[in-house]
C-alpha cells in the first residue's frame, strides 16, 4: 500500500508541475516543468532522507558515542526482525524523534538531545518502537517524500507571490494565463499541500503507536512518553522546525494555538494515549 502511495505522490508531483508550468509559460513552461519534475522525483527518491537529516543538523553516531541508544534500538530491531538502522542525534533541547529512509534496509532513526535526557529507558524504548514501526510499515519513504513535496510547493508559492508583487502590472504573459497560474500557486497549492500532509500522516500515527507498543511490549511506557513529549514541545518548541516536515516527528514540533491544532499533522495526544491505555487494558501479544 505504501509503495502505491509513493508512486501516486511522485506522479501527483509531476502532474502538478506540468499544469503550473503550462499555466505560467505555455509550451516552454511545460518543457521546463517536465525536466524539473523528473529531477525532483529522482531527488525525492534517492536523497529526500538526507535532505531532512541535513535540515535538522542531525549527526550520525556510533555505538561508542551513544551506547544506551544503540542498546535499546538493537533490542527492538531484533524483536521486530528489522535490520539495524543508521542512528542520528539532533542537537536540540526539544524532545522529539523521527525515522526516515527509502526502505528498512536504508533506514535512519534520529532523536534529539532533549529526548535522551527527558525519557526513561522504558519510555525511550516505546518511542523508538514507534519509529521502527514506521520503518516496518514502510511509512518512511512516503513521509519523507511528502515533506519534500510540501516544501517545494510552499517555495514555489512564495516565488509566485513575489513575482506577482514585483511584476504584476508589467508582464505580457498576463493575457496568456500567467497571472492565473501564479494565483493558483499562491492560494490553492499551499492548501493542497496541507491537506496532503493531513491525509498521509494522521492515520499512520495511530498504526505506528500500536506497532511500536507491540515491538517494545510497553504500551503504557509509550503513553507516558507521549505525555512528556507533548509537554516538552509546549515548553521548548523546536525553533528550526519546518511545517513541511513536521509530520515526520513522533509529536508535532511546532507549538500552535488551539485553532491551529485542528489542522495539526498529528492526532490529538489525548486520543493516542487513550488508545494505548485501551490496548494495555485488554492485553495484546507483542
Amino acid at each position: 500500500m505504501n509503495t502505491l502511495k509513493t508512486v501516486f505522490l511522485m506522479t501527483l508531483m509531476m502532474v502538478l508541475f506540468l499544469l503550473v508550468g503550462q499555466a505560467l509559460g505555455g509550451r516552454t513552461g511545460l518543457a521546463y516543468a517536465l525536466i524539473f519534475s523528473l529531477g525532483m522525483n529522482f531527488m525525492m527518491y534517492w536523497f529526500s532522507d538526507k535532505i531532512v537529516l541535513m535540515m535538522y543538523h542531525a549527526q550520525e553516531v556510533s555505538e561508542q558515542d551513544a551506547p544506551r541508544l544503540f542498546r535499546i534500538i538493537r533490542e527492538l530491531t531484533t524483536s521486530a526482525s528489522l535490520p539495524m538502522p543508521r542512528v542520528y542525534i539532533i542537537p536540540s533541547p526539544t524532545p522529539n524523534a523521527f525515522a526516515t529512509g527509502r526502505n528498512p534496509e536504508h533506514a535512519a532513526v534520529a532523536v534529539t538531545e532533549g529526548i535522551l535526557s527527558l525519557l526513561s529507558d522504558d519510555e525511550l524504548s516505546g518511542v523508538l518502537g514507534h519509529e521502527l514501526a514506521h520503518v516496518k510499515h514502510r511509512d518512511i519513504l512516503t513521509g519523507t517524500i511528502v515533506a519534500t513535496m510540501v516544501g517545494t510547493i510552499t517555495f514555489l508559492a512564495r516565488m509566485a507571490g513575489w513575482s506577482l508583487f514585483f511584476f504584476g502590472g508589467s508582464r505580457d504573459d498576463r493575457r496568456d494565463g500567467g497571472a492565473l497560474g501564479e494565483l493558483f500557486l499562491i492560494i490553492v497549492a499551499p492548501l493542497a499541500a496541507m491537506l496532503l500532509q493531513l491525509a498521509i500522516s494522521r492515520s499512520r500515527e495511530f498504526a505506528a503507536d500500536e506497532g511500536g507498543a507491540r515491538i517494545s511490549g510497553r504500551p503504557l511506557s509509550l503513553a507516558s512518553a507521549l505525555r512528556k513529549l507533548a509537554a516538552g514541545v509546549e515548553r521548548i518548541p523546536m525553533t528550526n522546525a519546518s511545517p513541511s516536515s513536521a509530520h515526520l516527528f513522533i509529536v508535532n514540533p511546532l507549538r500552535g494555538s488551539s485553532i491551529m491544532k485542528l489542522f495539526s499533522t498529528h492526532p490529538p495526544i489525548e486520543e493516542r494515549i487513550a488508545r494505548l491505555e485501551e490496548l494495555a487494558a485488554r492485553g495484546f501479544a507483542p
